[in-house]
């Protein structure tokens, strides 16, 4: 649900982890490792959002976050975003997770935070899902989700889609769904929107077994602030800190926004 795209000059190259079948999909990630200050505090992995990047803005702060704490780091691109492989147009929700599963497993030890941001808050919860699944709980010390755009593909796009973009999209396989964050519209494939489907989690109890703190703004108009509310409903198992931000919208990235996401960071390791 938002795209940033300001970078920072002197940014490492990336490097290359491929995923799926065949030749796979070439994933871009950064990894910064852990330095022996910071070696015994969890890493941090960063989960970006909807048609966002590594290299924005509250990704390239907690790199320096990381770095002044000696913190492991690790920050990717899904396909079609960034600079990974593949066309957006392509991309679903399980694609996505399964690359972010790949390379958390592949580039991780230890347990780490999971930090998600509007798209990347629902993968979050999808990857704690799954590591519950495959006994590999030991992978999560906890979740920081920032605006978390849970079932995003159904309650925030489709749902909200005019009679004609829903024609279009039944059509043709796709709709054009314009966007504050981007001059040109966003591309809505039907493939997304029904595949998503597949990983819906509001319509029963969630659980993370660990520790999980929520970032919202309140004039937040891409992921209202009751949805993140409804979220907290259903996290009824696991312990969980809202904090509602009354004047921030959907990106975060002010510098005091900046601050309560390395607050968040901080209390979620002491809950810990």
């Amino acid at each position: 649900m938002q795209r940033q795209t300001e970078t920072r000059e002197a940014e490492p190259r990336p490097q290359f982890l491929s995923v799926g079948p065949g030749p796979g999909r070439r994933i871009a990630y950064l990894r910064r490792r852990a330095e022996p200050s910071g070696a015994a505090s969890p890493g941090i992995v960063w989960l970006g959002g909807f048609m966002s990047d590594m290299r924005s803005t509250k990704a390239s702060f907690l790199d320096d976050y990381a770095a002044r704490e000696g913190r492991a780091y690790l920050r990717f691109d899904y396909s079609g975003h960034g600079e990974s492989e593949g066309a957006f147009d392509d991309g679903t929700i399980g694609a996505w997770l399964e690359e972010a599963l790949a390379v958390i497993r592949a580039e991780t030890s230890g347990p780490q935070i999971l930090v998600g941001s509007s798209m990347g808050g629902w993968l979050a919860l999808l990857c704690a899902r799954a590591f519950a699944a495959s006994r590999e709980l030991h992978r999560l010390a906890a979740l920081v989700l920032i605006a978390p755009a849970v079932d995003m593909t159904q309650r925030l796009i489709f749902e909200k889609l005019s009679r004609q973009a829903r024609a279009a999209l039944e059509a043709n396989g796709r709709c054009l769904l314009s966007s504050a964050y981007s001059e040109q519209p966003y591309v809505i494939s039907r493939a997304l929107i029904e595949e998503g489907r597949r990983h819906a989690i509001l319509e029963a109890t969630i659980r993370t077994h660990c520790p999980v703190h929520i970032l919202q703004g309140m004039q937040d108009a891409d992921v209202p602030w009751q949805h993140a509310v409804a979220l907290v409903e259903h996290l009824a198992g696991d312990p969980v800190v809202l904090s509602l931000v009354k004047d921030a919208d959907h990106r975060l990235s002010r510098p005091s926004d900046l601050a309560l996401l390395a607050q968040a960071i901080e209390t979620v390791v002491e809950r810990r």
